[in-house]
């Protein structure tokens, strides 16, 4: 039990700590720099953390609590993929297909793989004073990546492709999103950074692949 207390601990510390620990057994001017940088963005990681639920913000705790509270199980992504398809004629049905299909994807990708990989806590949103009228149900999947802020991001880089007058405000949705998760305590900026990146980047990978699926099925739609 002994020799295992010190793995646990470490898999808990921030992404950005665990590299640092992996460069310190290292010796050149190189390896420590890169060191000192990634210490400090992990202090920088818990500093906005804190600063953001010290911050008073009542006018917009409710709102935004509601908002990630939508995104549960990308609820929100789907809807709108709902109302894209009804209203958007062929190319709105494609964009919401192609949405969809990258959502699911990328939740496979990080609630099955990176969030396997690496075993962050959530959040000690009561010690850093998170206020109750922000807090969602904590959930109790490890902390890191954000899932909401990839399937949202995955979702805006698809749905774009198809029809560019979204993308923006799509993006910007996704990225109230993805503060939404810090601003409620459920997350650490960096999970939510990284998740976005790895959405946007599933999206892009994806977007071949995924217009290969919808075309085949298309044609077999035709002709049935």
């Amino acid at each position: 039990m002994g020799d295992r207390e010190p793995l646990t601990a470490a898999a808990e510390q921030p992404a950005e700590e665990q590299l640092a620990q992996t460069f310190e057994v290292r010796d050149g001017p190189a390896d420590d720099r890169l060191t000192r940088v990634l210490h400090q963005l992990g202090d920088l990681d818990r500093a906005v953390y804190t600063a953001v639920a010290a911050t008073p913000t009542p006018d917009i705790d409710a709102p935004i609590r509601r908002l990630s509270h939508t995104a549960d199980k990308s609820l929100l992504w789907l809807g709108i993929a709902a109302a894209i398809a009804v209203f958007g004629g062929p190319s709105g049905r494609r964009a919401a297909a192609r949405g969809l299909l990258t959502v699911a994807v990328t939740s496979a990708i990080v609630n099955l793989g990176v969030k396997s990989l690496y075993a962050r806590r959530r959040p000690d949103r009561a010690g850093a004073g998170v206020p109750a009228d922000r807090q969602v149900e904590m959930p109790s999947s490890r902390s890191f990546p954000s899932g909401h802020s990839a399937s949202g991001f995955a979702f805006a880089a698809s749905v774009g492709r198809d029809l560019p007058p979204l993308a923006l405000p799509l993006h910007f949705l996704a990225g109230a999103v993805a503060y939404s998760r810090v601003h409620t305590g459920v997350h650490y900026p960096s999970d939510a950074l990284i998740g976005s990146i790895i959405g946007a980047g599933v999206a892009e990978v994806f977007a071949g692949p995924s217009g290969r699926v919808l075309d085949a099925v298309s044609a077999a739609s035709g002709r049935s």
